[in-house]
């Protein structure tokens, strides 16, 4: 991969320009890469229902983070795993661990 270094202007660039979309990872590294041109996809049912699923995964990664205890949960796996604390929830959503529900005795 090749690298660049950005003059001050550019670097706080993000969002699109034209058909390129700068990116900036959660490490603050910058990339840019081509718009993808999804117009003529035909997604299949499956697909439509995994794109619910993970919509589902967000909104309840968004409630888990609004939530303060749950939040320090994910916190502090996060810290142990090196992962950011809302990539967890979404994973734990998709293994069907939810920390939002009372515990089940």
């Amino acid at each position: 991969m090749a690298k660049i270094i950005l003059n001050p202007m550019i670097q706080g660039a993000q969002g699109k320009m034209g058909n390129v979309v700068f990116r900036r990872s959660h490490t603050g590294e910058m990339t840019l890469i081509k718009l993808a041109d999804m117009s003529h996809v035909k997604w299949s049912k499956a697909q439509k229902a995994h794109r619910q699923r993970f919509k589902e995964a967000i909104a309840y990664a968004k409630a888990a983070m609004a939530e303060p205890k749950v939040r320090a949960l994910y916190e502090k796996s996060a810290a142990k795993e090196h992962k950011r604390p809302f990539s967890l929830a979404v994973s734990d959503y998709f293994k069907g661990r939810n920390l939002l529900l009372p515990p089940q005795s």
